[in-house]
């Protein structure tokens, strides 16, 4: 249905707009949101005693290092969520298997959203350092709800699509213009053709007599000279 490929657009445009926010957001307010990876790192806010505080990472580069990494990885997630469904807005009227094929951007884009809030928040920061101990940094609950909706919105999208009925399809064909006849030249007809002929004929008619009356009068002038000379 073609509301279905609408919704499919909207759904990730959606997801682009989340990911551009959330990274503008941390961009824009750099230092507050520094905070989280700066605790979540040195992991000094989980249980006391921890036997595994060994893990824990105190160097401000390193901080700085991972945020701009996930900053990265976020705003990568909207750039091609946001092609995704311009791309996919594009195809939203084509054959099933055209629509299909422009899901691209859109996979690529939930990879990279996975990696980022799954396999960084969930998997580095929340099992590697610890983050669930944390009562005040800790960001699993988040990060579960955007990844899960992403993976939806992927499981949704990825499902096939028919072809949509011809009236559907009919609205975005744009009529081709017919190419310009040229005009064929005039042909005469036989009629107007055999008129000419004999206004050309007649034409010359005129000029022939005259030319045998000047012809018989020379004769006769000849015949009088000789005339005139025998007597």
């Amino acid at each position: 249905m073609y509301i279905t490929r609408i919704a499919k657009v909207v759904m990730v445009a959606c997801l682009a707009v989340f990911c551009l926010l959330v990274a503008f957001g941390n961009v824009t307010d750099y230092q507050a949101n520094f905070l989280f990876v700066k605790h979540v790192m040195s992991m000094d806010t989980t249980y006391p005693g921890n036997t595994l505080m060994y893990r824990a990472i105190t160097s401000p580069e390193l901080w700085h290092a991972a945020f701009v990494l996930i900053i990265i990885g976020e705003a990568l997630a909207g750039v091609l969520f946001l092609a995704g469904a311009i791309r996919l807005f594009q195809a939203r009227r084509d054959p099933g298997a055209v629509f299909d094929s422009a899901k691209g951007w859109t996979v690529a884009g939930a990879l990279v959203a996975f990696l980022v809030w799954f396999f960084g928040f969930m998997v580095v920061a929340g099992e590697w350092f610890l983050m669930w101990q944390s009562e005040t940094w800790n960001g699993q609950p988040a990060a579960f709800r955007f990844y899960l909706t992403a993976l939806a919105v992927l499981i949704f999208v990825i499902q096939p699509d028919r072809d949509l009925p011809e009236k559907v399809t009919r609205l975005s064909a744009k009529p081709a213009r017919a190419p310009a006849k040229k005009k064929a030249p005039a042909k005469k007809s036989a009629a107007k053709k055999s008129a000419a002929k004999k206004s050309v004929a007649k034409k010359r008619v005129p000029a022939k007599k005259k030319t045998a009356a000047k012809t018989s009068g020379a004769l006769s002038r000849i015949a009088a000279v000789r005339t005139e000379l025998e007597g």
